[in-house]
């Protein structure tokens, strides 16, 4: 009689071996023996010294983001919608999307696009700049003013669809697997030893899903900005730490545990420009939760009676962010990413990247020189060029890998296995303080809905 065979494992692990080759490390092993293979490796890079994490768009896509090509459409579509728009704007807008529709590899992507249109803007616009107009390829010749209005309109566009809101946990949570994926994430990213390195968590993203799940957790974090009620842009908070005060017969300090470093690489909605200076304020985002649900001319009329309380927000991502005196804050942030990279026993954590940015790319390039460097790249598409880009990587660093579903597990379930929500949810090793947390979350529930329902009675805690 045949001994049953055991499942075969959804993921591949691919990167250098021991014998110099680049395959699957997980190719042999049946899918109990590679989810411990798998999160024994993770759990030994989670304990590196030095831990960064670059998240993109994917990271965001579970809660109603969007990727960078579906953004551009949609931002687009909803500027053209917009009445009045001059035919310069209009012609300039037809003349991206033609761009783009034609799909040629070097057709510049929608950041690199949206830099030229606030760089115009700003050259056009400046009362010192001996330019009084710019020629634009492939379209009519816009105006100082018109370039405002589309600087304008493109941010406002930008900041309403990603002005999302983080889903609420499900009343009889139990686990991370039950839970919005940036709190699994995030429970599990500073739940290290406290002696080691505080995490580095950078993002691409603008939306504020991130800071959300922080607060949420109770995680103390520095993003680059000092004070509370307008907190204005200080790279020197990075270099702080947060330590409980000791006591007068220890006479030293204890770190508080839950705390971590978050980079905003793009900007964010919820920094806006005032008086040439970067400051921080979290808007209210709950008027925009439709916002997603409408047609792009809905949509447009949305933005136009929203237009006084949407901020003049710092998110379009110009190649010299913010022209002159802005462009410190974005210098800071990138060189702390290269710096935090350099740093010997460096595990950096990739996560809903496609690498699209060719100024992170570089970046990262570099810091695989570092002999002492690890990379993971999580990746959903079993297809995905990110693969071949991480085998070219091994000539850089021989440390450099990327999770990626199988080709059958991809086919039979595309976009479920090695995402975001995957990764922090079921791949990550759990945590008891996570535990803790939603065991705290339904008793606070229940403690409402008895307020709710008129019911003071007294509860027992499970």
């Amino acid at each position: 009689m045949t001994a049953p065979t055991s499942d075969p494992t959804c993921y591949r692990l691919i990167g250098p071996t021991e014998d110099g080759k680049f395959s699957d490390l997980l190719a042999s092993l049946d899918a109990s023996a590679s989810s411990l293979r798998l999160q024994a490796l993770i759990a030994e890079w989670l304990r590196m010294e030095n831990l960064v994490v670059l998240a993109g768009a994917g990271a965001s896509v579970s809660s109603g983001g969007k990727t960078m090509a579906d953004l551009e459409k949609q931002v687009l579509s909803v500027v053209k919608a917009t009445t009045p728009l001059s035919p310069a704007v209009l012609s300039i807008i037809q003349a991206r999307e033609n761009e783009v529709s034609a799909g040629k590899p070097e057709t510049l992507g929608f950041e690199g696009w949206l830099s030229y249109v606030a760089s115009a803007a700003q050259i056009s616009n400046s009362p010192l700049s001996p330019l009084s107009a710019v020629v634009w390829r492939g379209a009519a010749t816009p105006t100082a003013d018109d370039l405002s209005k589309l600087t304008s309109s493109l941010s406002k566009a930008i900041f309403a669809e990603c002005a999302l809101i983080l889903p609420e946990t499900k009343m009889g949570a139990a686990s991370s697997a039950d839970v919005p994926p940036h709190l699994a994430f995030l429970a599990k990213l500073v739940a290290r030893d406290s002696n080691l390195g505080r995490a580095h968590l950078f993002t691409l993203n603008y939306d504020t899903l991130f800071e959300q799940a922080l607060e949420l957790l109770g995680i103390q974090y520095f993003d680059g900005f000092t004070g509370r009620a307008d907190a204005r842009f200080d790279p020197s908070v990075y270099g702080l730490d947060i330590y409980y005060p000791g006591e007068v017969a220890e006479g030293r300090v204890r770190r508080f545990d839950k705390f971590l470093h978050l980079y905003k690489l793009h900007g964010s909605i919820h920094w806006r420009v005032d008086d040439k200076e970067l400051r921080a304020h979290h808007p209210n985002l709950s008027e925009f939760k439709k916002y997603r649900t409408l047609s792009h001319v809905d949509k447009a009329e949305m933005l136009v009676d929203f237009a006084e309380r949407i901020p003049s927000v710092g998110i379009l991502p110009t190649a010299n962010k913010f022209a002159q005196t802005l462009t410190m804050p974005f210098a800071h942030i990138f060189r702390s990413f290269q710096i935090r990279l350099s740093a010997p026993q460096t595990f950096l954590l990739i996560l809903g990247c496609g690498f699209g940015d060719e100024h992170v790319n570089h970046i990262i390039e570099t810091a695989l020189m570092n002999p002492s460097l690890v990379m993971l790249v999580v990746e959903p598409d079993a297809e995905s060029p990110t693969i071949d880009r991480i085998r070219k990587y091994k000539d850089l660093g021989k440390r450099a890998f990327v999770l990626t579903p199988t080709e059958d597990a991809f086919k039979t379930k595309k976009w479920e296995k090695a995402t975001f929500d995957d990764f922090a949810r079921a791949i990550m090793p759990d945590v008891q303080w996570l535990d803790d947390f939603l065991r705290l979350r339904r008793f606070e529930k229940q403690i409402k809905a008895n307020s709710d329902a008129g019911d003071p009675g007294t509860m027992a805690v499970k």
